[in-house]
């Protein structure tokens, strides 16, 4: 696939990349590593974009909700050395076209400096936070993301209510869809409703088709992958699919989020089997992202519950967080045990971790 000729994005997004964000892919919200002193731990950071890469991630999203909105706090001067630890990473891959995507936050000055900076260190698409501006209108929001766009192709974000988004209309998605420098959106407002609502936004603007949707609902993540939508419109039915996910769920057992990508590529091409194989997954899903994104709790622990995956493999030291508040509920940690205790597909994720361990942590730098 290549890009509309007469699309501004060209410019910055080049053939390949484009190709690639449109065939879909498993792009990881990558977490931050820390010491017990909550100061960057580099030697597992670099092991996390590692086991990322070697577990066939097709991208990965740095600074953004998974990775803790306050690595952008310019006094704690994180937000430079995340982004070019990964960087770093990436282009020392032997695997070439891995997508670079960036989160941008704050207001229109601050996220276009932060697509600036990514953009000087290889990056190439920007993913746009919403949240944290309330007193921002709707337009304010567009216009922001046409700012950032000017920098780096634009990847629109629907954040969840509960960790500070807000309700966007389908007038919004069309808009933003029609913005010459949106490459790709992701939903993910745990909302059908609203879900649906986007999808239809950007088939409705005359550049849907230059627009890759990703999931982010991480609680159905199997039926965002199998289940098309038809939407209606003057034209004919217009079917559109989640073509890959953007989401911290798969910031844990990456390798097997790859298969289950490659079962529904296959499903959607009417392989029956593959569509009754991601199936038998569906339930185990949700419940293991419900251990670990804490939703008994109002999703308080979703960070932490991240890392406690990660500790319990090996990869992270502890489940420290920026914000000492943010911390596992009471009960998170069990359950996430009893999550891996019970699926051999999280415990053949857990031997894949193993097996590589040493050499990530290890590799010269």
């Amino acid at each position: 696939m290549s890009a509309p000729a007469s699309a501004q994005m060209t410019a910055s997004l080049d053939p390949p990349a484009y190709a690639a964000l449109h065939s879909g892919q498993v792009i990881p919200a990558h977490p931050l590593a820390l010491d017990e002193r909550r100061r960057l731990d580099e030697r597992r950071q670099r092991a996390l974009t590692r086991y990322y890469l070697d577990a066939g991630a097709g991208g990965l999203a740095v600074a953004v909700h998974t990775t803790q909105f306050a690595v952008h706090r310019p006094e704690l001067g994180l937000l430079r050395p995340v982004l070019e630890l990964a960087a770093e990473e990436i282009g020392a891959h032997p695997r070439d076209g891995i997508l670079r995507i960036v989160g941008v936050t704050g207001p229109t000055a601050q996220a276009v400096a932060e697509a600036e900076l990514a953009r000087s260190l290889g990056y190439q698409i920007a993913l746009v936070s919403p949240g944290g501006l309330e007193h921002y209108t709707d337009d304010q929001l567009l216009d922001r993301c046409a700012a950032v766009g000017e920098v780096l192709p634009v990847f629109g974000f629907y954040l969840q209510q509960a960790v500070g988004g807000r309700p966007l209309s389908r007038s919004w998605w069309r808009r933003l869809a029609d913005q010459p420098s949106t490459v790709g959106v992701k939903a993910a407002p745990f909302d059908r409703y609203r879900t649906l609502e986007l999808v239809r936004g950007v088939v409705e603007s005359s550049r849907g088709d230059a627009v890759a949707l990703y999931t982010g609902n991480d609680d159905n993540i199997v039926a965002d992958l199998l289940l098309p939508f038809d939407i209606h419109t003057p034209h004919g039915v217009i079917r559109r699919r989640f073509v890959g996910g953007l989401l911290g769920h798969w910031a844990v057992w990456t390798r097997f989020a790859v298969e289950l990508l490659e079962l529904a590529r296959r499903a959607a091409n009417g392989d029956e089997a593959a569509r009754c194989a991601a199936l038998r997954h569906s339930a185990w899903i949700t419940e293991a992202n419900a251990a670990v994104f804490d939703v008994a709790h109002d999703f308080h622990g979703v960070i932490a519950g991240v890392h406690e995956v990660l500790r319990h493999q090996g990869l992270l030291a502890g489940t420290w967080c920026l914000d000492p508040q943010e911390g596992l509920s009471a009960g998170q940690a069990q359950a996430i045990g009893v999550m891996i205790a019970r699926v051999p597909e999280l415990q053949a994720e857990d031997a894949f971790v193993r097996d590589n361990l040493p050499r990530w942590l290890d590799k010269a730098q």
